[in-house]
């Protein structure tokens, strides 16, 4: 009965992500609507655009004074470790202005990913939409950890910023859910760089998993903009709190490390090239699709635990 049960959590979990991409396709064309009327309300003159200016400039200052506060919890890289059975790796939070430690390093033939993302850069879009699928077959043939670092880089920075605080609620609140809802966000970017409003937010935490009142207060109180700013300050400034990469800091999003080993590919888009990189990275006797081991009694690894 052990196996039933788990092909039945599988079988639960394969639909929710179907209704999660279901609910990021209507939400993608409510965002089209809106860039609709705000294009045509931006035609009648620029005082949309002053409000949008001054909006940002108290956003940044906003930021630039916010007292240093704790990291949510298992985010003590300044990210956030999924593994097997989408499971993340506990950690305490970050306390106020300490050092981002080090995750351990993976068990031999297990390739570690590292992402830092700004949810509203497009080429971030781009990568997951054509990554995605690798990244989940990494996890699910339990050959790699992913590791994502959200941070907020970009001009439109308040809209970036409420997206990645977002992400930190859920890693703090719902962490088995953090993979789904990231991808949500990557996949369901918006195309005027406006961001999500904070109710879409949690509708996508909702589709996660992740739909819980705590995660919703969270990220209406904006609980972790603070850290988001200090963890986008330390990802600029460097170093990375990795080990074996000879990468000083961020330099632009997404970056993406395996196995320490920065991917710049000629095309962004391109799977096939992620693909063979991970396996370049990664050495000979890596495979990318290697046969799983059976499974017995697997309970999936106390996934909901921590997801309160």
């Amino acid at each position: 009965m052990p196996k039933a049960d788990g092909a039945d959590e599988r079988q639960t979990k394969n639909a929710r992500r179907a209704e999660a991409r279901e609910k990021a396709r209507q939400l993608r064309e409510q965002q089209r609507k809106k860039e609709r009327r705000t294009t045509l309300l931006l035609q009648g003159g620029i005082g949309l655009g002053v409000i949008a200016a001054i909006g940002i400039v108290a956003v940044l200052i906003l930021n630039s004074t916010q007292p240093a506060a704790p990291g949510p919890r298992n985010m003590a890289s300044d990210g956030i470790t999924i593994g097997s059975d989408y499971v993340a790796v506990t950690t305490p939070g970050l306390a106020p202005d300490a050092t981002p430690q080090p995750l351990p390093e993976n068990a031999p033939g297990v390739v570690a990913v590292n992402i830092w993302v700004d949810y509203l850069c497009p080429a971030c879009g781009a990568f997951e939409q054509a990554n995605a699928e690798t990244l989940r077959a990494l996890i699910d043939t339990g050959t790699a950890t992913v590791t994502i670092h959200p941070i907020a880089i970009l001009s439109n920075q308040g809209a970036s910023q409420r997206a990645a605080n977002a992400a930190a609620c859920v890693a703090d609140r719902s962490p088995n859910s953090f993979f789904d809802y990231n991808e949500l966000l990557l996949t369901s970017q918006p195309g005027d760089g406006t961001g999500w409003s904070d109710e879409q937010l949690i509708d996508f935490a909702a589709s996660a998993g992740a739909g819980s009142s705590a995660v919703a207060e969270c990220i209406t109180s904006g609980e972790f903009s603070s850290w988001v700013t200090a963890a986008t300050n330390r990802a600029l400034a460097g170093p990375l709190p990795l080990e074996g990469t000879d990468l000083e800091s961020v330099q632009g999003t997404p970056t993406v490390l395996v196995n320490g080993d920065q991917y710049l590919p000629a095309n962004i888009g391109d799977s096939t090239e992620f693909q063979q990189f991970v396996l370049k990275a990664a050495g000979e006797d890596f495979t990318l699709n290697p046969t799983p081991e059976p499974e017995e009694g697997a309970d999936g690894g106390g996934g909901e635990e921590g997801d309160e």
